[in-house]
């Protein structure tokens, strides 16, 4: 679905409010990316973080911490190493995906006398195959949440506001993106039979040139049952 740019800018403003805890700034030996919790479901068990699996591969990786997603104020370190989060991240090369189940996290951060203050992307907006099959070869409004990557080495909470289409199976954003939005979450909408909009998080970015495929979260479930090790 393609939006007017008024309407592009309130969804953009929208996501920022809902979901911009969710995001966090992940940085790999030699890239910048992005990672977002994910909710399936109402157990804690069911939190997971996200990212692209090409950043993850590597030694020296890092999350970084914003203040406003952890509490109380000042007690957090600015980023966490990802050797010190037990157990670590889950890999899917084959679907570009890595999942870190964040029981870790949350101990890493007890043990540290702090705690997590997210707003996951809930599975409720998880895009199923009905809203992946909506794209089409016509481009559809998408955004993006990351954090990108400034000449000074900040790393402030971003929107890019995106084309999105979809050749077959493979769902592409047209575009190429700057440093650090690979691994980012992607956010759709889509009108139902009786024309009510609803927003949707298609998948998260993969690495491109160009643009970029985004791996949806059609393909995104199985890989999040993988690594909990569901049947």
């Amino acid at each position: 679905m393609l939006l007017d740019p008024d309407a592009e800018s309130s969804v953009a403003y929208e996501l920022c409010q809902v979901v911009g805890r969710a995001i966090l700034p992940y940085r790999a030996a030699d890239a910048y990316g992005t990672a977002f919790f994910f909710q399936s479901g109402d157990d804690p068990v069911g939190e997971a973080l996200l990212t692209a699996a090409d950043l993850v591969g590597a030694v020296g990786g890092e999350l970084g911490l914003r203040a406003s997603v952890t509490e109380p104020a000042g007690v957090a370190p600015d980023a966490v190493a990802q050797g010190e989060i037990v157990p670590g991240w889950s890999s899917f090369p084959g679907d570009g995906v890595a999942v870190l189940p964040t029981a870790g996290l949350h101990r890493y951060a007890g043990d540290g006398g702090w705690r997590w203050r997210v707003q996951p992307v809930p599975a409720g907006i998880a895009a199923g195959p009905e809203a992946v099959a909506d794209l089409g070869a016509d481009a559809s409004s998408a955004f993006v949440l990351a954090h990108g990557v400034r000449e000074d080495g900040s790393r402030p909470l971003e929107v890019a506001i995106e084309r999105v289409v979809r050749d077959g199976d493979d769902v592409r954003i047209t575009t190429e993106l700057p440093p650090g939005y690979v691994g980012a979450p992607v956010f759709v909408v889509r009108a139902d039979a009786t024309g009510d909009v609803s927003l949707y998080c298609l998948g998260l970015v993969l690495p491109g040139v160009g643009g970029h495929p985004v791996a949806t979260f059609d393909r995104i479930g199985a890989v999040l049952s993988a690594a909990r090790g569901d049947a």
